[in-house]
């Protein structure tokens, strides 16, 4: 059986297709126009900034670059706990998926910088 190739674009690709889907669902309210604002301006930038990433012209660059994709992410996390708790969409169940998505991008950009700071001795 033929292995899947993991590719990290590729998900934060699909990530920000996902997180759009969420931004149409919240209600056309003055929250959900706000969050869904703050979503579209934020879930994009970790596809791009990782694709920025990948031909980053030092070490040091490339840490930049995944520090962009980690704070996009983080502040997409943050407005997705305020849709949740607020239960802006229901029910607010079905954003378990991309919640827990979004998590598991912060973690594997939060790895992949402090991998690269460890193998090029950046502080």
């Amino acid at each position: 059986m033929p292995t899947k190739k993991f590719d990290l674009e590729d998900r934060l690709v699909e990530y920000t297709c996902r997180i759009t889907d969420v931004v149409d669902a919240l209600p056309a309210t003055r929250t959900g126009n706000y969050f869904a604002g703050e979503l579209l301006r934020s879930c994009h930038l970790p596809a791009i900034s990782y694709g920025q990433a990948k031909s980053a012209a030092s070490p040091k660059d490339f840490v930049q670059k995944m520090g962009i994709v980690l704070k996009e992410l983080k502040e997409c996390r943050t407005a997705l706990k305020v849709i949740l708790k607020k239960e802006i969409i229901k029910p607010a169940a079905q954003l378990d998926g991309v919640y827990k998505e979004t998590d598991e991008l912060i973690a594997i950009s939060a790895k992949s910088i402090v991998t690269s700071k460890k193998n090029n001795n950046i502080r």
